[in-house]
């Protein structure tokens, strides 16, 4: 939406009508920091927007304090695509690739053989919950919709689109009966609307407003837009959590470590590049269960 003070956002819309939801998403800012990060080919960052649309439309269907993960694994030439979206709305991703081996033409089923789809939950307080499909659909969006069908059993239809400046995405789902009591007049109305949504093409969802495409769409059914939720890239790592890892090592190990990488280790961010250094003192610090809040040469 043009006159929106931010560029990633999701908005929830409803049918009056219907027994169904749905909710779109626009990436821009976030998406943007994500490919600063490395050097993505092209259908690499494709495919990584796709997955950020995913997580942001997916974290919004869960009542729940903690983080969503979504995992793409692969034998092929993008061997992962990872994304987390915490309840906060916080998003940041990194994927794994060959680029040697990425044809500019490439397919799904090129890029990713023998794939599957992980989509994790793991709340701050409660059971961590995990479900995975394979990832056997032509596009990304084919995959989300098959892991509903297989793992959840609701009715859902995604539709996702990157270009490597905005990721954007549409999801529809479906609710308990409520508006539609009778089997067949239900399953006609979900037939209906996801019928319309498979017209929409990716440079319609990449370049026009929700009201937009809401209209050009469902223009002769009532439907409801609620306010936006935004979202931003931040990333989760700190200096805390990398000492915390050398910890998880052993004493002997990260001292060991501080020797053989010539008095400092590095602890490196995937995600956001950050680098955190730990000297011999630091160690020191950590294992005395001190915490080292900055290095002690003051470099970060």
């Amino acid at each position: 939406m043009t006159d929106l003070p931010d560029t990633d956002f999701t908005q929830r819309f409803i049918f009056d009508d219907s027994d169904t939801r749905g909710e779109l998403v626009a990436l821009e800012r976030s998406y943007a920091e994500v490919l600063a990060k490395h050097p993505y080919p092209e259908p690499v960052a494709q495919l990584l927007g796709e997955l950020m649309a995913a997580a942001s439309l997916l974290v919004g269907t869960l009542k729940f304090d903690g983080l969503l993960i979504l995992q793409a694994r692969s034998e092929g030439p993008i061997p992962m695509l990872m994304i987390e979206c915490s309840s906060d709305r916080d998003i940041r991703g990194l994927a794994r690739y060959h680029a040697d081996q990425i044809a500019a033409d490439a397919t799904l089923a090129d890029l990713m053989p023998n794939g599957v789809l992980a989509l994790t939950v793991d709340p701050t307080v409660g059971q961590r919950y995990q479900g995975i499909v394979d990832l056997d659909g032509e596009t990304l969006s084919d995959c989300f919709t098959n892991y509903f069908v297989m793992s959840q059993q609701v009715g859902t239809r995604f539709k996702l689109f990157a270009d490597g400046r905005r990721a954007r995405g549409l999801l529809l789902q479906q609710l308990p009966a409520d508006r539609l009591k009778d089997e067949e007049d239900r399953a006609a109305s979900w037939q209906h609307i996801t019928a319309l949504a498979t017209t929409l093409t990716a440079d319609e969802l990449l370049s026009l407003d929700n009201e937009t495409v809401l209209h050009r769409l469902y223009h002769e059914e009532q439907v409801r837009l609620f306010d936006v939720q935004k979202l931003r890239f931040r990333c989760s790592c700190s200096r805390e959590r990398s000492g915390n890892a050398l910890v998880s090592l052993g004493l002997e190990d990260a001292q060991q470590l501080v020797v053989e990488h010539g008095g400092n280790i590095e602890v490196d961010c995937q995600f956001c590049n950050e680098r955190y250094l730990f000297d011999a003192t630091d160690v020191a610090q950590l294992f005395a269960g001190a915490g080292v809040d900055t290095p002690s040469d003051t470099r970060h």
